[in-house]
Protein backbone atom coordinates (compact mmCIF):
# COMPACT_ATOMS: atom_id res chain seq x y z
CA UNK A 1 0.00 0.00 0.00
CA UNK A 2 1.39 3.23 -0.93
CA UNK A 3 1.42 5.59 2.31
CA UNK A 4 0.41 9.33 1.96
CA UNK A 5 3.21 12.03 1.91
CA UNK A 6 2.39 12.72 5.55
CA UNK A 7 2.64 9.37 6.21
CA UNK A 8 6.20 9.23 4.98
CA UNK A 9 7.76 12.13 6.55
CA UNK A 10 5.25 12.28 9.48
CA UNK A 11 4.75 16.34 8.71
CA UNK A 12 1.13 17.48 8.08
CA UNK A 13 1.62 20.56 6.05
CA UNK A 14 -2.34 20.88 4.34
CA UNK A 15 -5.61 21.39 5.73
CA UNK A 16 -3.79 22.65 9.42
CA UNK A 17 -6.57 24.67 10.60
CA UNK A 18 -9.33 22.98 9.10
CA UNK A 19 -11.73 20.64 12.13
CA UNK A 20 -13.76 18.74 9.95
CA UNK A 21 -16.17 18.59 6.65
CA UNK A 22 -18.97 17.43 5.62
CA UNK A 23 -20.72 16.17 2.37
CA UNK A 24 -23.40 18.26 1.51
CA UNK A 25 -26.82 17.95 -0.22
CA UNK A 26 -26.52 18.88 -3.88
CA UNK A 27 -28.28 21.49 -5.79
CA UNK A 28 -30.11 18.51 -7.84
CA UNK A 29 -31.09 16.83 -4.69
CA UNK A 30 -32.62 19.48 -2.96
CA UNK A 31 -34.34 21.04 -6.03
CA UNK A 32 -35.60 16.82 -6.43
CA UNK A 33 -37.06 17.34 -2.95
CA UNK A 34 -38.36 20.21 -3.17
CA UNK A 35 -39.31 21.18 -6.68
CA UNK A 36 -40.31 24.27 -8.59
CA UNK A 37 -44.46 23.57 -10.24
CA UNK A 38 -44.35 24.95 -13.56
CA UNK A 39 -46.97 27.95 -11.78
CA UNK A 40 -44.28 28.68 -10.02
CA UNK A 41 -41.56 28.26 -13.35
CA UNK A 42 -43.76 30.41 -15.32
CA UNK A 43 -44.48 33.26 -12.60
CA UNK A 44 -40.43 33.63 -11.41
CA UNK A 45 -39.93 33.81 -14.94
CA UNK A 46 -42.96 36.43 -15.69
CA UNK A 47 -41.40 38.45 -12.77
CA UNK A 48 -37.94 38.83 -14.13
CA UNK A 49 -39.30 40.03 -17.68
CA UNK A 50 -41.30 42.51 -15.70
CA UNK A 51 -38.25 43.97 -14.03
CA UNK A 52 -36.80 44.13 -17.07
CA UNK A 53 -38.92 45.69 -18.79
CA UNK A 54 -38.93 48.45 -16.00
CA UNK A 55 -35.58 48.96 -16.76
CA UNK A 56 -35.60 48.96 -20.46
CA UNK A 57 -38.69 51.43 -20.33
CA UNK A 58 -41.26 49.41 -21.55
CA UNK A 59 -42.93 49.17 -18.01
CA UNK A 60 -43.74 52.45 -16.33
CA UNK A 61 -43.75 51.46 -13.09
CA UNK A 62 -41.43 51.78 -10.51
CA UNK A 63 -39.97 49.39 -8.34
CA UNK A 64 -39.88 48.68 -4.84
CA UNK A 65 -37.86 46.05 -3.08
CA UNK A 66 -39.25 45.71 0.25
CA UNK A 67 -38.84 43.65 3.06
CA UNK A 68 -36.88 42.31 6.43
CA UNK A 69 -33.34 43.48 6.54
CA UNK A 70 -32.86 39.58 6.75
CA UNK A 71 -34.86 36.51 7.44
CA UNK A 72 -34.79 34.89 10.50
CA UNK A 73 -38.13 33.23 11.01
CA UNK A 74 -39.82 31.69 8.18
CA UNK A 75 -43.48 31.38 9.92
CA UNK A 76 -43.11 35.12 10.07
CA UNK A 77 -41.70 35.82 7.12
CA UNK A 78 -45.06 33.36 4.90
CA UNK A 79 -46.79 35.87 7.54
CA UNK A 80 -45.26 38.65 5.84
CA UNK A 81 -45.40 37.97 2.51
CA UNK A 82 -48.99 37.59 2.88
CA UNK A 83 -49.98 40.94 3.81
CA UNK A 84 -47.09 42.49 0.89
CA UNK A 85 -48.66 40.18 -1.62
CA UNK A 86 -52.15 42.07 -0.78
CA UNK A 87 -51.05 45.66 -1.08
CA UNK A 88 -48.98 44.89 -3.76
CA UNK A 89 -51.92 43.88 -5.86
CA UNK A 90 -53.39 46.96 -5.15
CA UNK A 91 -50.82 49.53 -6.01
CA UNK A 92 -50.00 46.79 -9.14
CA UNK A 93 -50.80 49.85 -11.74
CA UNK A 94 -48.27 51.52 -10.71
CA UNK A 95 -45.70 50.08 -8.74
CA UNK A 96 -43.41 46.45 -9.02
CA UNK A 97 -43.36 45.44 -5.22
CA UNK A 98 -40.62 42.81 -5.06
CA UNK A 99 -40.30 41.44 -1.33
CA UNK A 100 -36.57 40.85 0.34
CA UNK A 101 -35.88 37.30 1.22
CA UNK A 102 -32.43 37.93 2.50
CA UNK A 103 -30.62 34.49 3.87
CA UNK A 104 -26.82 35.50 3.57
CA UNK A 105 -25.49 38.73 5.66
CA UNK A 106 -21.79 39.90 4.99
CA UNK A 107 -20.09 40.90 8.46
CA UNK A 108 -17.31 43.86 8.46
CA UNK A 109 -15.57 41.66 11.12
CA UNK A 110 -17.88 38.72 13.15
CA UNK A 111 -21.49 38.26 13.98
CA UNK A 112 -24.43 36.01 12.62
CA UNK A 113 -23.92 35.29 8.76
CA UNK A 114 -27.54 34.66 8.11
CA UNK A 115 -30.57 32.43 8.37
CA UNK A 116 -28.88 29.95 5.96
CA UNK A 117 -25.33 29.88 7.75
CA UNK A 118 -27.14 28.97 11.12
CA UNK A 119 -31.09 28.87 10.67
CA UNK A 120 -31.83 28.05 14.84
CA UNK A 121 -30.57 30.84 16.20
CA UNK A 122 -28.70 28.41 18.71
CA UNK A 123 -24.80 28.37 17.09
CA UNK A 124 -25.40 24.55 15.57
CA UNK A 125 -24.78 26.18 12.15
CA UNK A 126 -26.45 23.29 10.48
CA UNK A 127 -26.32 24.97 6.58
CA UNK A 128 -28.28 21.76 4.95
CA UNK A 129 -31.17 22.66 7.18
CA UNK A 130 -30.57 26.14 6.64
CA UNK A 131 -30.73 25.78 2.84
CA UNK A 132 -33.57 23.12 2.80
CA UNK A 133 -35.80 25.89 4.80
CA UNK A 134 -34.84 28.91 3.07
CA UNK A 135 -35.88 26.97 -0.15
CA UNK A 136 -39.14 25.72 0.93
CA UNK A 137 -39.80 29.86 2.57
CA UNK A 138 -38.71 30.56 -1.66
CA UNK A 139 -41.32 28.68 -2.71
CA UNK A 140 -44.36 29.09 -0.39
CA UNK A 141 -43.99 32.84 -1.11
CA UNK A 142 -43.62 32.15 -5.13
CA UNK A 143 -47.16 30.40 -4.61
CA UNK A 144 -48.41 33.30 -3.87
CA UNK A 145 -47.10 35.09 -7.22
CA UNK A 146 -44.96 37.56 -5.33
CA UNK A 147 -41.70 38.49 -6.61
CA UNK A 148 -38.57 37.32 -4.52
CA UNK A 149 -35.54 39.40 -4.18
CA UNK A 150 -32.11 38.40 -2.32
CA UNK A 151 -28.62 39.17 -1.85
CA UNK A 152 -25.99 36.58 -3.22
CA UNK A 153 -23.05 36.82 -1.50
CA UNK A 154 -21.72 32.96 -1.33
CA UNK A 155 -20.69 31.92 -4.57
CA UNK A 156 -21.73 28.36 -4.40
CA UNK A 157 -25.61 29.64 -2.43
CA UNK A 158 -27.27 30.88 -5.99
CA UNK A 159 -27.18 26.50 -7.28
CA UNK A 160 -29.67 26.09 -4.43
CA UNK A 161 -31.85 28.95 -4.43
CA UNK A 162 -31.64 30.98 -7.38
CA UNK A 163 -33.94 29.51 -10.00
CA UNK A 164 -36.88 31.10 -7.47
CA UNK A 165 -35.55 34.82 -7.24
CA UNK A 166 -36.71 37.59 -9.82
CA UNK A 167 -34.04 40.18 -8.76
CA UNK A 168 -30.54 39.81 -7.20
CA UNK A 169 -28.38 42.31 -5.42
CA UNK A 170 -24.44 42.83 -4.52
CA UNK A 171 -24.06 44.16 -1.64
CA UNK A 172 -21.84 47.19 -0.96
CA UNK A 173 -18.87 45.08 0.67
CA UNK A 174 -18.87 42.65 -2.06
CA UNK A 175 -19.23 45.00 -5.37
CA UNK A 176 -15.63 45.19 -5.93
CA UNK A 177 -15.03 41.44 -5.36
CA UNK A 178 -13.97 39.89 -8.77
CA UNK A 179 -16.08 36.19 -7.36
CA UNK A 180 -18.82 37.93 -7.04
CA UNK A 181 -18.76 39.99 -10.11
CA UNK A 182 -17.99 36.74 -12.33
CA UNK A 183 -21.03 35.27 -10.46
CA UNK A 184 -23.43 38.21 -10.96
CA UNK A 185 -22.59 37.67 -15.02
CA UNK A 186 -24.12 33.97 -14.80
CA UNK A 187 -27.35 34.51 -12.49
CA UNK A 188 -30.12 34.38 -14.48
CA UNK A 189 -32.59 37.22 -12.94
CA UNK A 190 -31.66 40.85 -13.20
CA UNK A 191 -29.25 42.35 -10.53
CA UNK A 192 -28.12 46.02 -9.07
CA UNK A 193 -24.75 46.34 -7.72
CA UNK A 194 -24.15 48.60 -4.52
CA UNK A 195 -22.11 51.49 -4.21
CA UNK A 196 -18.96 50.95 -2.25
CA UNK A 197 -19.12 51.58 1.11
CA UNK A 198 -17.36 54.99 0.67
CA UNK A 199 -20.10 56.23 -1.40
CA UNK A 200 -19.01 56.49 -4.91
CA UNK A 201 -20.40 55.93 -7.74
CA UNK A 202 -16.97 53.98 -9.62
CA UNK A 203 -17.00 50.18 -8.17
CA UNK A 204 -20.33 49.67 -9.09
CA UNK A 205 -20.00 50.88 -12.63
CA UNK A 206 -17.27 48.95 -13.48
CA UNK A 207 -18.78 46.08 -11.71
CA UNK A 208 -21.66 46.25 -14.07
CA UNK A 209 -19.34 46.61 -16.97
CA UNK A 210 -17.67 43.23 -15.81
CA UNK A 211 -20.92 41.06 -15.21
CA UNK A 212 -22.01 41.98 -18.43
CA UNK A 213 -19.42 40.79 -20.10
CA UNK A 214 -18.51 36.56 -20.53
CA UNK A 215 -16.49 34.63 -17.98
CA UNK A 216 -14.40 31.76 -16.80
CA UNK A 217 -14.32 30.40 -13.15
CA UNK A 218 -14.48 27.86 -10.98
CA UNK A 219 -17.65 26.76 -9.67
CA UNK A 220 -20.26 24.06 -8.61
CA UNK A 221 -22.43 22.43 -10.90
CA UNK A 222 -25.84 21.31 -10.56
CA UNK A 223 -24.38 17.97 -8.72
CA UNK A 224 -22.17 20.26 -6.47
CA UNK A 225 -19.28 18.62 -8.74
CA UNK A 226 -16.86 21.37 -8.87
CA UNK A 227 -16.48 22.84 -12.72
CA UNK A 228 -15.21 25.23 -14.80
CA UNK A 229 -18.21 27.41 -15.39
CA UNK A 230 -18.28 29.89 -18.40
CA UNK A 231 -21.08 32.21 -18.44
CA UNK A 232 -22.86 34.46 -21.31
CA UNK A 233 -22.41 38.09 -19.30
CA UNK A 234 -25.21 39.28 -17.31
CA UNK A 235 -26.79 42.39 -19.26
CA UNK A 236 -29.58 44.12 -17.19
CA UNK A 237 -27.20 44.99 -14.42
CA UNK A 238 -27.62 48.46 -12.58
CA UNK A 239 -26.78 50.46 -9.97
CA UNK A 240 -28.35 50.78 -6.18
CA UNK A 241 -27.33 54.14 -4.75
CA UNK A 242 -27.25 53.34 -0.72
CA UNK A 243 -25.08 56.42 0.46
CA UNK A 244 -21.90 56.02 2.40
CA UNK A 245 -18.91 57.40 4.31
CA UNK A 246 -19.28 60.72 3.50
CA UNK A 247 -23.24 60.39 3.92
CA UNK A 248 -26.41 60.14 1.79
CA UNK A 249 -26.92 59.76 -2.02
CA UNK A 250 -29.82 59.87 -2.87
CA UNK A 251 -30.41 63.79 -3.58
CA UNK A 252 -31.07 65.29 -7.40
CA UNK A 253 -27.14 66.39 -7.04
CA UNK A 254 -25.77 62.68 -6.31
CA UNK A 255 -28.32 61.94 -9.48
CA UNK A 256 -27.06 63.91 -11.50
CA UNK A 257 -23.79 63.02 -11.36
CA UNK A 258 -24.64 59.49 -11.23
CA UNK A 259 -26.40 59.79 -14.85
CA UNK A 260 -23.80 61.74 -16.41
CA UNK A 261 -20.98 58.97 -14.95
CA UNK A 262 -23.06 56.19 -16.66
CA UNK A 263 -23.72 57.91 -19.78
CA UNK A 264 -19.79 58.46 -20.05
CA UNK A 265 -19.24 54.86 -19.89
CA UNK A 266 -22.13 54.01 -22.41
CA UNK A 267 -24.15 52.18 -19.58
CA UNK A 268 -28.14 52.38 -19.56
CA UNK A 269 -28.90 55.45 -17.03
CA UNK A 270 -30.79 52.90 -14.34
CA UNK A 271 -30.46 53.77 -10.98
CA UNK A 272 -32.19 52.34 -7.86
CA UNK A 273 -32.09 53.89 -4.45
CA UNK A 274 -31.60 52.32 -1.26
CA UNK A 275 -34.11 54.11 1.35
CA UNK A 276 -32.17 52.71 4.57
CA UNK A 277 -28.48 52.63 5.57
CA UNK A 278 -26.44 55.60 5.06
CA UNK A 279 -29.26 57.40 3.09
CA UNK A 280 -31.18 57.45 6.50
CA UNK A 281 -28.10 57.87 8.30
CA UNK A 282 -28.89 54.24 9.88
CA UNK A 283 -31.97 55.61 11.48
CA UNK A 284 -34.95 53.06 10.10
CA UNK A 285 -37.21 56.40 10.65
CA UNK A 286 -35.82 58.46 7.66
CA UNK A 287 -36.45 55.64 5.34
CA UNK A 288 -39.93 57.50 4.92
CA UNK A 289 -38.38 60.93 4.18
CA UNK A 290 -35.83 59.47 1.39
CA UNK A 291 -38.84 57.82 -0.50
CA UNK A 292 -40.92 60.95 -0.41
CA UNK A 293 -37.60 62.70 -2.03
CA UNK A 294 -37.51 60.43 -4.62
CA UNK A 295 -41.05 60.37 -5.15
CA UNK A 296 -41.10 64.20 -5.42
CA UNK A 297 -37.74 63.93 -8.10
CA UNK A 298 -39.95 61.67 -10.39
CA UNK A 299 -42.74 64.00 -10.23
CA UNK A 300 -40.24 66.85 -11.00
CA UNK A 301 -39.36 64.75 -14.19
CA UNK A 302 -36.63 62.67 -13.29
CA UNK A 303 -36.15 59.70 -15.63
CA UNK A 304 -33.52 57.44 -14.27
CA UNK A 305 -34.78 56.62 -11.17
CA UNK A 306 -36.40 52.88 -11.47
CA UNK A 307 -36.46 52.02 -7.98
CA UNK A 308 -36.39 51.67 -4.82
CA UNK A 309 -35.65 49.66 -1.63
CA UNK A 310 -36.64 49.46 2.29
CA UNK A 311 -36.35 47.43 5.03
CA UNK A 312 -39.82 46.55 6.49
CA UNK A 313 -40.82 43.83 8.82
CA UNK A 314 -43.60 43.06 10.39
CA UNK A 315 -43.06 45.64 13.31
CA UNK A 316 -40.94 48.42 13.82
CA UNK A 317 -37.48 48.17 15.19
CA UNK A 318 -34.76 45.59 15.87
CA UNK A 319 -33.46 43.88 19.18
CA UNK A 320 -30.72 42.06 20.37
CA UNK A 321 -31.12 38.70 21.32
CA UNK A 322 -29.03 35.95 23.49
CA UNK A 323 -28.26 32.11 22.31
CA UNK A 324 -30.42 31.01 25.39
CA UNK A 325 -33.49 33.58 24.49
CA UNK A 326 -36.32 33.32 22.03
CA UNK A 327 -36.69 37.07 19.46
CA UNK A 328 -39.48 38.75 20.20
CA UNK A 329 -42.00 38.10 17.09
CA UNK A 330 -41.89 40.12 14.43
CA UNK A 331 -39.16 42.46 15.06
CA UNK A 332 -35.59 42.21 13.28
CA UNK A 333 -32.56 40.93 14.73
CA UNK A 334 -29.63 42.33 12.45
CA UNK A 335 -30.67 46.34 10.39
CA UNK A 336 -33.64 48.19 12.17
CA UNK A 337 -36.84 48.12 10.07
CA UNK A 338 -39.61 50.03 9.40
CA UNK A 339 -43.41 48.47 9.93
CA UNK A 340 -45.85 46.55 7.65
CA UNK A 341 -48.29 49.36 8.52
CA UNK A 342 -45.76 52.38 7.14
CA UNK A 343 -44.52 50.40 4.31
CA UNK A 344 -48.19 49.84 3.13
CA UNK A 345 -48.37 53.78 3.41
CA UNK A 346 -45.60 54.27 1.42
CA UNK A 347 -46.36 52.15 -1.56
CA UNK A 348 -50.38 53.84 -1.42
CA UNK A 349 -48.62 57.14 -1.48
CA UNK A 350 -46.30 56.30 -4.52
CA UNK A 351 -49.06 54.65 -6.55
CA UNK A 352 -51.54 57.95 -5.76
CA UNK A 353 -48.38 60.23 -6.57
CA UNK A 354 -46.79 58.47 -9.44
CA UNK A 355 -49.83 57.56 -11.51
CA UNK A 356 -49.31 60.17 -13.99
CA UNK A 357 -45.96 61.20 -13.34
CA UNK A 358 -44.50 57.51 -14.35
CA UNK A 359 -46.83 57.13 -17.71
CA UNK A 360 -45.52 60.45 -18.49
CA UNK A 361 -41.62 59.60 -18.60
CA UNK A 362 -42.45 56.71 -20.27
CA UNK A 363 -44.47 58.50 -23.26
CA UNK A 364 -41.43 60.92 -23.53
CA UNK A 365 -39.13 58.17 -23.47
CA UNK A 366 -41.14 56.34 -26.48
CA UNK A 367 -41.13 59.62 -28.11
CA UNK A 368 -37.61 59.88 -27.84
Amino acid sequence: MNKSPAETTGLEIENLNIQSQEILVSPQELKTKLPASDAVRQSVNAHRQSICSVLNRSDHRLIVIAGPCSIHNVGEALEYAKLLSAIADEVKDNVLVVMRAYFEKPRTTIGRKGFINDPYLDDSFRIEAGLRLSRQLLLDVSALRLPLATEALDPITPQYLHDLIAWTVIGARTTESQTHREMASGLSAPLGFKNGTDGGFDVAINAIESAGHPHRFLGIDNRGQVAVTTTKGNRNAHIVLRGGDKGPNYGSDAIDECESTLRERALPTNIMIDCSHANSLKDHTRQKAVADDITQQIISGNRSIIGLMLESNLQEGKQSFGRKSQPEPGISITDACISFDETADILRTINSSLARPLRDRQETSIAQ
